[in-house]
């Protein structure tokens, strides 16, 4: 399927690694123009370089979203670069690797949580909304978390910050609908990364189910039930999120806004 996407001008924030990653390989291979996001210079042009070197169109910015004048600085030159932007994937955030209780969590962890994910986003999209409203076309994607709509009893700050972000999505999905701009949050499940698979083996070990270097098919299939219960039996892959974003960001996807779409393996299926 073609996503007529040639040429569009695509922001996606915290894609030197992981899903962002993959979200802008994806769309660099729709011939997208992608501008990757990091803080890390070395591995943010690395990874531009890489799509260069496939046959993409890429470009690399810095900054931390949690500061205005980085976020200011990093939208202009995007801007600059590509000559526009037409799609923003809000990525960048995440838990800060901390997993507090309730018993200890702290309102500066909400507070640093909150600013990483939320306001993060909100620095970004305000200073290319305006641009895209005035070209009546415009794809804004949120990358939230099924924490937002199934919150464990750990990490509370995490899912307060992902649901918030839905309710964002809603809000100014409906805002802007009827000038060209669609609005939608993604909410992945459990995802495969390097950090995950280490954990994997390290139970699969210390469980005494399997060999710490068994194949990642047999460990995922014995490990992962102990961490979630997912009726299509396996984790997710950062290309299955990128496959969806690809679709909302396109001409095709023109009437779906304010939706939150999960891709977790029917982890959270229901009406």
């Amino acid at each position: 399927m073609n996503l007529q996407l040639e040429g569009k001008k695509a922001l996606i924030t915290g894609s030197s690694k992981g899903i962002g990653e993959a979200i802008a390989r994806r769309l660099a291979l729709e011939k997208a123009v992608v501008i990757i996001h990091g803080r890390n210079r070395a591995q943010t042009e690395k990874v531009a370089n890489a799509i260069v070197a496939e046959g993409g169109k890429a470009f690399f910015v810095t900054g931390d979203l949690t500061s205005n004048d980085d976020v200011q600085h990093l939208v202009d030159e995007a801007e600059k670069l590509a000559g526009g932007i037409d799609i923003l994937v809000n990525n960048a955030g995440g838990s800060g690797g901390i997993k507090e209780s309730w018993s200890e969590t702290q309102t500066a962890s909400w507070t640093s949580t909150y600013d990483r994910n939320v306001l993060a986003a909100l620095r970004v999209t305000t200073r290319l909304l305006s641009a895209m409203k005035q070209n009546q076309w415009g794809r804004i994607i949120n990358i939230s978390s099924i924490a937002a709509i199934m919150p464990p009893p750990s990490a509370p700050d995490y899912s307060a910050s992902k649901a918030a972000m839905n309710a964002m999505t809603v809000s100014l999905a409906k805002a802007v609908a009827a000038e060209g701009v669609t609005v939608n949050s993604v909410s992945p499940g459990t995802v495969h990364s390097a950090t995950l698979e280490e954990r994997f083996r390290e139970v699969a070990q210390q469980q005494k189910l399997l060999d710490k270097d068994a194949p990642w098919h047999d460990i995922e299939r014995v490990v992962l039930p102990l961490f979630a219960q997912v009726p299509a039996g396996r984790v997710g892959k950062p290309d299955d999120i990128a496959q969806a974003v690809a679709f909302l960001a396109s001409p095709l996807a023109g009437y779906i806004t304010g939706i939150n779409l999960r891709i977790d393996g029917a982890m959270s299926a229901g009406l």
